[in-house]
Order: C-alpha cells, then sequence, then structure tokens
C-alpha cells in the first residue's frame, strides 16, 4: 500500500476561526409542516462522495431572498499541509439536482471531481462562507471556509435570484469539498487539482453532496444561529470551474502555501 508523505510550510495563515461542534441530533425538531409564516424550510442530507467517510445534515430556512441556514458536519479530513482542512462548501444552481455517481468518473482515476461533477449537480450559486462573500466568487477561497474533520455552521445570509429560484425548482444542491488523499488512488493521489492546480486534486474534490428538499420540519433547530454580514452579488452564473481563481489568489495572495509532496511506494 502506498503511502503518501506530505510536508508542507504555511507562510500566512488567516485568523483561525472558532467553531462550534454540535451532533447531528441537533437536528430533532418536530414535524409540522413544509411551510410556515416564517418561510419555507429545505433540507439536505449529505453523503459522502468519493471514498469519504463523513456526513452532515443542512438546514436552510428561506423567507423571500433571506436564509437561515444551520448544518453540522462530520467525519470529514481534518487536517491539511499542519492546519485545519479547509472545506469550502456550496449551493450548487441549475445542474440536475442530483449528486454524481460513480459513472461521472470520465478519467478513471476512482475520482469525480469537480468538474466532473458539474452537470449532476451545476454551477455555484452561493458560497456557504463563514463571513463575508458569499457568491460564486468566494467558491475557493480557503480562508473563509469551515475546516476541521467536523465542524457546525450557522449564518443568515441573502440568496441572490437564481439560488432562490433553483431552489424552488428543486435544483439546488450542497456539495462539501476537500477529500483525505490517503483514501485515494495513487492516480488520483498524484493529481493536481481540477481547479487549482497547484493543489492536489484531494483539496477540492467533492466529498459531501446532497440535494435540497423542502423539509417537513417548519423550524430550524434551536442553539441560536449566527447572523452573517455577507450577501449574495455579482455574476450569477459564473461556471465552477472559474471559481478556482479565488482559491489560486489566495494561494499566491494572503495565503501563500508552498507544498511540497512526496509519494513513497
Amino acid at each position: 500500500m502506498k503511502h503518501m508523505k506530505t510536508t508542507a510550510r504555511v507562510l500566512a495563515l488567516a485568523a483561525p476561526v472558532g467553531l462550534l461542534a454540535l451532533p447531528l441530533t441537533a437536528f430533532s425538531a418536530s414535524a409540522t409542516s413544509t411551510q410556515s409564516s416564517s418561510g419555507t424550510t429545505y433540507m439536505a442530507t449529505l453523503n459522502p462522495l468519493n471514498h469519504a467517510g463523513g456526513s452532515g445534515m443542512l438546514m436552510l430556512q428561506l423567507n423571500g431572498s433571506q436564509a437561515v441556514i444551520t448544518e453540522d458536519v462530520k467525519g470529514l479530513a481534518a487536517t491539511f499541509m499542519n492546519a485545519p482542512f479547509p472545506h469550502v462548501q456550496h449551493i450548487h444552481i441549475n445542474g440536475m439536482g442530483m449528486c454524481p455517481t460513480a459513472s461521472a468518473d470520465k478519467n478513471g482515476d476512482g475520482v469525480v471531481s469537480t468538474t466532473e461533477g458539474g452537470p449532476a449537480y451545476g454551477a455555484i450559486g452561493t458560497t456557504l462562507s463563514l463571513t463575508g462573500d458569499t457568491s460564486p466568487a468566494a467558491g475557493t477561497d480557503i480562508k473563509i471556509a469551515p475546516s476541521g474533520a467536523d465542524f457546525h455552521y450557522s449564518r443568515t445570509i441573502t440568496l441572490d435570484a437564481a439560488t432562490v429560484a433553483s431552489l424552488k425548482a428543486g435544483k439546488a444542491v450542497i456539495v462539501v469539498h476537500g477529500l483525505d488523499p490517503t483514501t485515494l488512488s495513487a492516480k488520483a493521489q498524484a493529481e493536481p487539482s481540477d481547479l487549482v492546480p497547484s493543489l492536489p486534486l484531494a483539496a477540492t474534490s467533492p466529498a459531501l453532496c446532497g440535494p435540497l428538499a423542502v423539509s417537513q420540519m417548519a423550524m430550524v433547530p434551536s442553539g441560536g444561529v449566527n447572523t452573517g454580514g455577507g450577501g449574495t452579488s455579482g455574476t450569477h452564473d459564473v461556471g465552477l470551474y472559474a471559481a478556482g481563481a479565488g482559491l489560486a489568489a489566495a494561494a499566491g495572495g494572503v495565503l501563500v502555501l508552498r507544498r511540497r509532496t512526496n509519494v513513497e511506494k
């Protein structure tokens, strides 16, 4: 079995973000109706892709264009370059409203890359960042992504018209990115990211995925929801692949990562 030894040097890092871990059982609100006076609630059960072992659940309460989002994720890759593994995540829109199957792996490396999964879940509609920008332009900005193996995410943001339309049409899908490279085939471990070639394929490939559907739960679970300052803006139909520029900028700017990877056979 091949073993990947990775050494990395982090020259500058954004300030760490405190995360409050809550169990998935937090989503225990009683079932009532699909709509309430406070809007419509959508839910996505996040299932693993690409040999990831994690799981999660996300609830989104939509009132007009305002979305109150609560999410719990566990079991993802924990570290990346000796730091908490950043897991960029998005609401993808205007695809088929579904998660890709293994048949989407066109190059036979055992990984459905972000690009290969695009036809199933579509382009980025909204980035589920911790702070600031939630537009597609922030899609690969790892400085504002949740991180670590387990995380709790809660934020109130304003969705753009395209994301709201996809939600109502049943074509909105949650995708959480970032794989443990040791779980991939030797071929996949040696491949660069399809979004940011300076990073390994594992860094940006989908780990969890779940279509958003109207929920039988009318209330977002209690426990407090943080209100963020960001909102969706900018070009709504920016392709998933173009979003890689954000991470490239991060890698070359404020956050500079230099990675040296040795694959030992």
